[in-house]
Protein backbone atom coordinates (compact mmCIF):
# COMPACT_ATOMS: atom_id res chain seq x y z
CA UNK A 1 0.00 0.00 0.00
CA UNK A 2 2.87 2.22 0.91
CA UNK A 3 4.89 1.52 -2.24
CA UNK A 4 1.58 2.79 -4.55
CA UNK A 5 0.71 5.97 -2.40
CA UNK A 6 4.61 6.38 -3.09
CA UNK A 7 4.03 6.19 -6.92
CA UNK A 8 0.73 8.38 -7.17
CA UNK A 9 2.81 10.53 -5.50
CA UNK A 10 5.45 11.03 -7.81
CA UNK A 11 3.53 11.42 -10.69
CA UNK A 12 1.54 14.03 -9.40
CA UNK A 13 4.86 16.05 -9.16
CA UNK A 14 5.74 15.07 -12.67
CA UNK A 15 2.03 16.62 -13.30
CA UNK A 16 2.73 20.02 -11.28
CA UNK A 17 6.04 20.51 -13.24
CA UNK A 18 4.56 20.12 -17.21
CA UNK A 19 2.24 23.10 -17.05
CA UNK A 20 3.08 24.83 -20.46
CA UNK A 21 3.59 23.75 -23.98
CA UNK A 22 5.97 24.29 -26.85
CA UNK A 23 4.80 25.85 -30.37
CA UNK A 24 7.54 25.37 -33.59
CA UNK A 25 7.17 25.93 -37.18
CA UNK A 26 8.32 27.62 -40.08
CA UNK A 27 7.75 30.86 -41.27
CA UNK A 28 7.51 31.08 -45.35
CA UNK A 29 6.61 33.46 -47.99
CA UNK A 30 3.25 33.15 -49.47
CA UNK A 31 4.02 33.65 -53.21
CA UNK A 32 7.32 32.18 -53.29
CA UNK A 33 7.31 30.22 -50.52
CA UNK A 34 10.79 30.73 -49.61
CA UNK A 35 11.70 30.55 -45.54
CA UNK A 36 11.67 34.19 -43.95
CA UNK A 37 14.34 34.69 -41.51
CA UNK A 38 13.98 36.76 -38.83
CA UNK A 39 10.50 36.79 -38.04
CA UNK A 40 9.23 37.67 -34.24
CA UNK A 41 6.90 35.53 -33.03
CA UNK A 42 5.19 36.47 -29.87
CA UNK A 43 3.08 35.04 -27.40
CA UNK A 44 -0.33 37.53 -27.21
CA UNK A 45 -1.00 38.47 -23.82
CA UNK A 46 2.44 37.85 -22.94
CA UNK A 47 4.92 40.30 -24.99
CA UNK A 48 8.28 38.96 -22.90
CA UNK A 49 8.02 35.26 -23.68
CA UNK A 50 8.79 35.61 -27.81
CA UNK A 51 11.58 34.17 -29.96
CA UNK A 52 12.33 34.81 -33.62
CA UNK A 53 12.76 32.10 -36.84
CA UNK A 54 16.33 31.47 -38.23
CA UNK A 55 17.97 31.27 -41.06
CA UNK A 56 15.27 28.03 -42.78
CA UNK A 57 12.60 30.17 -41.15
CA UNK A 58 12.62 27.30 -38.02
CA UNK A 59 11.15 28.50 -34.90
CA UNK A 60 10.08 27.35 -31.29
CA UNK A 61 8.54 28.94 -28.87
CA UNK A 62 8.45 27.83 -25.37
CA UNK A 63 6.52 28.08 -22.04
CA UNK A 64 3.09 28.61 -23.23
CA UNK A 65 0.78 28.01 -20.85
CA UNK A 66 -1.79 25.38 -21.03
CA UNK A 67 -5.15 25.60 -22.39
CA UNK A 68 -6.22 27.88 -25.90
CA UNK A 69 -3.65 30.10 -27.00
CA UNK A 70 -2.55 32.72 -29.57
CA UNK A 71 0.53 33.79 -31.18
CA UNK A 72 1.57 37.32 -33.00
CA UNK A 73 3.85 37.01 -36.26
CA UNK A 74 5.52 40.00 -37.53
CA UNK A 75 8.31 41.28 -39.86
CA UNK A 76 9.39 44.42 -41.15
CA UNK A 77 8.15 44.66 -44.40
CA UNK A 78 5.30 41.69 -44.56
CA UNK A 79 2.03 42.27 -43.17
CA UNK A 80 1.67 40.88 -39.48
CA UNK A 81 -0.22 38.19 -38.86
CA UNK A 82 -1.69 35.69 -35.61
CA UNK A 83 -2.76 32.16 -35.51
CA UNK A 84 -5.47 32.08 -32.96
CA UNK A 85 -7.31 29.36 -30.66
CA UNK A 86 -3.89 27.51 -30.45
CA UNK A 87 -4.75 23.83 -28.15
CA UNK A 88 -1.75 24.08 -26.05
CA UNK A 89 -1.24 20.44 -24.31
CA UNK A 90 1.65 18.62 -22.65
CA UNK A 91 1.47 15.96 -24.73
CA UNK A 92 1.82 17.30 -28.24
CA UNK A 93 3.46 19.80 -29.64
CA UNK A 94 2.10 21.99 -31.64
CA UNK A 95 3.37 22.33 -35.38
CA UNK A 96 2.93 25.62 -38.01
CA UNK A 97 3.64 26.03 -41.16
CA UNK A 98 3.16 30.02 -41.56
CA UNK A 99 3.05 32.33 -44.64
CA UNK A 100 3.18 35.64 -44.97
CA UNK A 101 2.09 38.58 -47.32
CA UNK A 102 4.86 41.31 -48.29
CA UNK A 103 3.30 44.57 -47.50
CA UNK A 104 3.14 47.75 -50.23
CA UNK A 105 2.64 50.89 -48.49
CA UNK A 106 1.57 53.69 -50.68
CA UNK A 107 3.51 56.90 -50.18
CA UNK A 108 2.56 60.31 -50.38
CA UNK A 109 3.75 62.30 -53.42
CA UNK A 110 6.76 63.83 -53.48
CA UNK A 111 8.26 66.76 -56.11
CA UNK A 112 11.48 67.57 -56.62
CA UNK A 113 12.42 70.83 -58.14
CA UNK A 114 15.48 72.52 -58.92
CA UNK A 115 16.36 76.04 -58.98
CA UNK A 116 18.58 78.53 -57.83
CA UNK A 117 18.43 81.86 -55.50
CA UNK A 118 19.28 84.50 -58.15
CA UNK A 119 19.50 87.31 -55.61
CA UNK A 120 22.82 85.21 -54.21
CA UNK A 121 25.58 85.69 -56.63
CA UNK A 122 27.72 82.12 -57.51
CA UNK A 123 30.75 84.00 -55.56
CA UNK A 124 30.58 83.90 -51.68
CA UNK A 125 32.72 86.89 -51.47
CA UNK A 126 30.46 89.09 -53.39
CA UNK A 127 27.61 90.43 -50.82
CA UNK A 128 25.99 93.01 -52.57
CA UNK A 129 25.70 95.00 -55.99
CA UNK A 130 25.97 91.10 -58.03
CA UNK A 131 23.59 89.68 -59.95
CA UNK A 132 23.64 85.98 -61.22
CA UNK A 133 22.24 85.54 -64.34
CA UNK A 134 21.41 82.26 -66.47
CA UNK A 135 22.79 82.05 -70.33
CA UNK A 136 18.98 81.28 -70.79
CA UNK A 137 18.04 85.72 -69.98
CA UNK A 138 20.25 86.18 -72.58
CA UNK A 139 18.09 84.95 -75.39
CA UNK A 140 14.86 86.39 -73.41
CA UNK A 141 15.90 89.88 -73.41
CA UNK A 142 14.80 92.24 -76.25
CA UNK A 143 17.66 93.58 -78.62
CA UNK A 144 20.15 90.93 -77.07
CA UNK A 145 21.63 89.31 -79.77
CA UNK A 146 22.70 86.46 -77.72
CA UNK A 147 25.56 88.81 -76.02
CA UNK A 148 26.09 88.73 -72.33
CA UNK A 149 27.36 92.40 -72.48
CA UNK A 150 23.97 93.70 -73.94
CA UNK A 151 21.97 91.23 -71.69
CA UNK A 152 23.61 93.49 -68.58
CA UNK A 153 22.75 96.75 -70.19
CA UNK A 154 19.19 96.08 -68.92
CA UNK A 155 20.43 96.33 -65.35
CA UNK A 156 19.92 99.35 -63.27
CA UNK A 157 22.99 101.90 -63.33
CA UNK A 158 24.05 100.04 -66.90
CA UNK A 159 24.04 100.96 -70.07
CA UNK A 160 26.25 100.95 -73.67
CA UNK A 161 27.70 103.70 -75.73
CA UNK A 162 25.73 102.88 -78.70
CA UNK A 163 24.25 99.81 -80.63
CA UNK A 164 27.03 99.05 -82.78
CA UNK A 165 29.05 98.14 -79.63
CA UNK A 166 29.01 96.23 -76.33
CA UNK A 167 30.66 98.53 -74.20
CA UNK A 168 29.65 98.10 -70.70
CA UNK A 169 29.22 101.75 -68.78
CA UNK A 170 28.51 101.24 -65.26
CA UNK A 171 27.78 104.32 -63.44
CA UNK A 172 29.15 106.53 -65.65
CA UNK A 173 32.68 104.62 -65.62
CA UNK A 174 34.75 104.80 -68.10
CA UNK A 175 34.41 100.99 -70.29
CA UNK A 176 37.84 100.32 -70.40
CA UNK A 177 37.71 99.59 -66.68
CA UNK A 178 35.61 96.31 -66.83
CA UNK A 179 37.13 93.66 -65.98
CA UNK A 180 36.11 89.90 -67.81
CA UNK A 181 36.94 86.32 -66.23
CA UNK A 182 36.57 83.13 -67.78
CA UNK A 183 37.01 80.06 -65.54
CA UNK A 184 39.38 82.62 -62.93
CA UNK A 185 41.43 83.88 -66.08
CA UNK A 186 41.39 87.70 -66.94
CA UNK A 187 40.15 88.03 -71.10
CA UNK A 188 41.10 91.34 -72.14
CA UNK A 189 38.59 91.50 -74.62
CA UNK A 190 35.90 88.64 -75.46
CA UNK A 191 34.73 90.00 -78.36
CA UNK A 192 35.75 89.92 -82.47
CA UNK A 193 37.12 92.46 -84.38
CA UNK A 194 37.60 95.01 -81.16
CA UNK A 195 39.98 97.37 -80.41
CA UNK A 196 43.18 97.28 -78.74
CA UNK A 197 42.53 98.78 -75.20
CA UNK A 198 38.99 98.45 -75.14
CA UNK A 199 37.05 95.66 -73.68
CA UNK A 200 34.04 95.82 -75.88
CA UNK A 201 33.55 95.11 -79.82
CA UNK A 202 30.86 94.70 -82.27
CA UNK A 203 30.32 90.60 -82.09
CA UNK A 204 30.65 88.65 -78.72
CA UNK A 205 33.30 86.06 -78.90
CA UNK A 206 30.73 84.34 -76.15
CA UNK A 207 28.24 82.20 -77.12
CA UNK A 208 25.51 81.60 -74.24
CA UNK A 209 24.79 77.76 -75.17
CA UNK A 210 28.05 77.39 -74.05
CA UNK A 211 28.16 79.53 -70.76
CA UNK A 212 26.72 78.51 -67.34
CA UNK A 213 24.92 80.87 -64.36
CA UNK A 214 27.46 83.91 -63.62
CA UNK A 215 28.02 86.67 -62.15
CA UNK A 216 27.67 90.49 -62.90
CA UNK A 217 29.08 93.12 -60.37
CA UNK A 218 28.57 96.71 -60.51
CA UNK A 219 30.45 98.01 -56.86
CA UNK A 220 32.33 96.84 -54.14
CA UNK A 221 34.13 93.78 -55.69
CA UNK A 222 35.89 90.77 -53.54
CA UNK A 223 39.89 91.60 -53.37
CA UNK A 224 40.46 88.99 -55.87
CA UNK A 225 39.14 91.47 -58.57
CA UNK A 226 41.50 93.39 -57.76
CA UNK A 227 41.98 95.37 -61.60
CA UNK A 228 38.59 95.94 -61.69
CA UNK A 229 37.30 99.87 -61.59
CA UNK A 230 33.91 99.48 -63.34
CA UNK A 231 32.47 96.18 -63.17
CA UNK A 232 33.30 92.98 -63.00
CA UNK A 233 31.93 89.74 -65.24
CA UNK A 234 33.00 86.40 -64.14
CA UNK A 235 31.86 83.98 -66.37
CA UNK A 236 32.33 80.07 -66.46
CA UNK A 237 31.73 77.30 -69.35
CA UNK A 238 28.86 74.65 -68.46
CA UNK A 239 29.46 70.77 -68.90
CA UNK A 240 28.88 69.13 -71.57
CA UNK A 241 26.88 65.79 -71.86
CA UNK A 242 29.27 63.26 -70.76
CA UNK A 243 26.82 60.00 -71.80
CA UNK A 244 25.42 61.30 -75.02
CA UNK A 245 26.01 63.11 -78.23
CA UNK A 246 23.77 65.97 -78.90
CA UNK A 247 23.57 68.18 -81.51
CA UNK A 248 21.21 71.73 -82.21
CA UNK A 249 21.14 73.93 -85.38
CA UNK A 250 19.03 77.25 -85.16
CA UNK A 251 18.59 79.77 -87.61
CA UNK A 252 17.49 83.98 -87.01
CA UNK A 253 18.10 87.05 -88.05
CA UNK A 254 21.40 86.91 -85.79
CA UNK A 255 23.59 85.36 -85.59
CA UNK A 256 21.71 83.58 -88.54
CA UNK A 257 22.97 79.96 -89.04
CA UNK A 258 24.21 78.08 -85.73
CA UNK A 259 25.29 74.80 -85.67
CA UNK A 260 25.99 72.74 -82.22
CA UNK A 261 27.44 69.30 -80.97
CA UNK A 262 28.49 68.75 -77.49
CA UNK A 263 29.43 65.05 -76.30
CA UNK A 264 32.45 62.79 -74.81
CA UNK A 265 36.28 63.02 -76.07
CA UNK A 266 36.87 59.43 -74.49
CA UNK A 267 34.93 56.59 -73.55
CA UNK A 268 37.33 55.94 -70.41
CA UNK A 269 37.65 59.97 -69.49
CA UNK A 270 35.47 62.40 -68.07
CA UNK A 271 35.98 64.75 -70.54
CA UNK A 272 33.23 66.94 -72.28
CA UNK A 273 33.84 69.07 -75.65
CA UNK A 274 31.28 71.11 -77.01
CA UNK A 275 31.70 72.78 -80.63
CA UNK A 276 29.88 75.79 -81.78
CA UNK A 277 29.83 76.72 -85.35
CA UNK A 278 27.88 80.14 -86.64
CA UNK A 279 27.20 81.81 -89.72
CA UNK A 280 26.60 85.66 -90.06
CA UNK A 281 25.16 86.45 -93.28
CA UNK A 282 25.10 90.34 -94.41
CA UNK A 283 22.52 91.41 -96.91
CA UNK A 284 22.44 94.36 -99.46
CA UNK A 285 18.46 95.60 -100.13
CA UNK A 286 18.39 96.81 -103.89
CA UNK A 287 15.70 98.52 -104.51
CA UNK A 288 14.07 95.59 -106.09
CA UNK A 289 13.11 92.88 -103.39
CA UNK A 290 14.04 90.27 -105.74
CA UNK A 291 17.29 91.53 -106.27
CA UNK A 292 18.66 91.18 -103.06
CA UNK A 293 22.11 89.57 -102.79
CA UNK A 294 24.19 88.27 -100.26
CA UNK A 295 27.28 90.30 -100.08
CA UNK A 296 29.04 89.08 -97.21
CA UNK A 297 29.57 85.72 -95.14
CA UNK A 298 31.43 85.48 -91.66
CA UNK A 299 31.89 82.13 -90.19
CA UNK A 300 32.66 81.70 -86.43
CA UNK A 301 33.50 78.71 -84.82
CA UNK A 302 34.08 77.73 -81.07
CA UNK A 303 35.62 74.45 -79.59
CA UNK A 304 35.41 73.93 -75.94
CA UNK A 305 37.13 71.14 -73.66
CA UNK A 306 35.94 71.38 -70.64
CA UNK A 307 36.88 68.39 -67.71
CA UNK A 308 33.95 67.48 -65.63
Amino acid sequence: MKKIFLIILSHLGLTSFAQTGVVKGKIIDKQSEKPISGAVITLIGNDENQTTSDEEGNFKLFGIPLGRQSISISLTGYESTSVSDLDITTGKENMLTISMMEQFNTLDEIVVTSGSNKARAINKMAIVSTKQFSPEEVTRFSGGRSDVARLVSNFAGVSTGDDSRNDIVVRGNSPSGMLWRIEGMPVPNPNHFATLGTTGGPVSALNPNLLANSDFMTSAFPAEYGNAIAGVFDLGFRKGNPDEYEYMISAGAYPGLEFMAEGRWVKKEVRSWQLQDMVLLGFWDWPEPLLSLITAILVLMWLLEKVN
